[in-house]
């Protein structure tokens, strides 16, 4: 299953209102309002690379208040418990 990590820069003010309407996208599994160079980070899941790529290009890169993102393809991970 393809995941990414989407660092998003938002809007001065604006990070909280964008929280929440990722937090609405579907594929998206995880998101957070962070302090330093990025505003938000997002953990998303699709069932293809195609459909992932959709959900940050369609969905979360064109929301309003959006100013840039960095994309970050997982390759590897482990959950710790």
């Amino acid at each position: 299953m393809p995941e990414a990590i989407v660092l998003v820069n938002t809007d001065i003010g604006s990070e909280e209102e964008v929280l929440n309407k990722i937090s609405s996208i579907e594929g998206v599994t995880e998101v957070y309002v962070v302090y330093g160079v990025y505003d938000l980070v997002v953990k998303v899941s699709a069932s293809t690379t195609e459909e992932l790529k959709d959900i940050i290009s369609s969905k979360i890169r064109k929301l309003p208040n959006v100013r840039s993102t960095l994309t970050m393809i997982v390759v590897e991970g482990k959950v710790r418990k």
